[in-house]
């Protein structure tokens, strides 16, 4: 059965924000500036300018004259980053995946916004005070070499064995989304925080280290340097296409079946944004049925509208490495709640 559920993060790998970014929170003067800030999770702009957000913003550039001003990082770094300029707001769209957009919203950072078309966006991946929405669902996963390592693992329980000794690696929980989905899953298919820290104990032993970056780790397992890594569905599977020897894969606990939960992007409105009304036009656009027909095509996820059914390649290919994986959904505002707390239990238990 599968339910949606909200966004987590994935990771970084900064792109400058261009020059001269002086946002008066609000003024007059900045209103009127045809430009829009975005501060995202990568995974959805492509390294060869073949992402869904390169074509959505070149689209949308073109239609009203708004440019886009781009900054991507890892979904805690991205609040982070905004929190720490609250006092003197930059961003005008933040674009994260859960907890962190949930993180958010409850630091203040994100203003209520119903974009067009968040009515067809399910009840589960969007805020109920209306303060984000989902604009392109996604899965966590992980993903192996298929020319070292042709056969996927198929437990938590093989990642132990001494040949993935410094050839595993996942991106560090609290820091980045995939990374603290790692936790999350762990928690979930353990059965609880103890017995699932006690694994990732073990795991420490073979894994290379922290990664404040998930997207970095694919090309890795690409080369051959690292056999396993952590990852989400959408961002490995757009990778994939110029990374053939990755494949995408989802651990078991024991004899139990294959599991995953939704990350999705969700994206918000930024509270005393300096360009609100060019946030809410972008809000809407990356809603809109075409972008959100391009989702798999191109980004290589799944749309966040419910009256959009993608029929093309790709969303059949995504369909089918779904199939027989169980997917739940994570207690969010428990998550949001205790992430400091799980993060450090995670940091004694593995001595990050």
């Amino acid at each position: 059965m599968r339910t949606y559920a909200k966004p987590i993060a994935a990771v970084t790998g900064s792109l400058v924000l261009a020059a001269g970014l002086t946002a008066c929170g609000g003024s007059s003067a900045a209103s009127d500036e045809k430009i829009v800030t975005v501060y995202s999770a990568d995974g959805l702009k492509g390294e060869a300018g073949d992402g869904w957000y390169d074509k959505v913003f070149a689209d949308f550039e073109k239609k009203t004259g708004i440019k886009v001003k781009y900054v991507e990082g890892g979904s805690g770094e991205m609040v982070q980053r905004a929190l720490r300029e609250k006092s003197n707001t930059q961003a005008d769209v933040i674009v994260t995946l859960p907890p962190f957009i949930q993180q958010a919203g409850s630091k203040g950072l994100l203003q209520a916004y119903t974009p067009q078309g968040a009515d067809q966006v399910s009840g589960g991946d969007k805020a109920s005070d209306g303060t984000w929405t989902s604009v392109v669902n996604n899965y966590f996963g992980f993903i192996h070499n298929k020319k070292e390592l042709p056969a996927a693992p198929k437990t938590w329980e093989e990642l132990l064995d001494g040949k993935f000794k410094n050839k595993l690696q996942y991106s560090t929980p609290g820091v980045a989304g995939d990374g603290t989905a790692v936790l999350i899953k762990a928690m979930h298919d353990f059965g609880g925080q103890e017995p699932a820290l006690e694994y990732l104990k073990k795991l420490q032993a073979n894994n290379v280290g922290p990664s404040s970056s998930t997207s970095k780790l694919a090309p890795k397992v690409d080369k051959g340097e690292l056999l396993v890594a952590n990852g989400d569905v959408q961002m490995n599977f757009a990778q994939s296409k110029a990374m053939p020897n990755l494949g995408i894969w989802f651990p078991a606990q024991g004899a139990g079946k294959p599991t995953t939960f939704a990350l999705p992007y969700a994206a918000g409105l930024v509270n005393k944004a300096p360009h609100t009304e060019n946030g809410k036009k972008l809000l809407d656009f990356m809603l809109s049925e075409g972008a959100q027909r391009e989702v798999s095509a191109i980004g290589g996820g799944f749309p966040a509208r419910k009256d959009v059914k993608a029929t093309d390649a790709n969303a059949i290919e995504l369909a089918k490495l779904m199939e027989g994986v169980e997917i739940f959904e994570p207690d969010w505002a428990d998550v949001d709640k205790n992430l400091k707390t799980y993060v450090d239990a995670w940091k004694s238990a593995t001595g990050s």
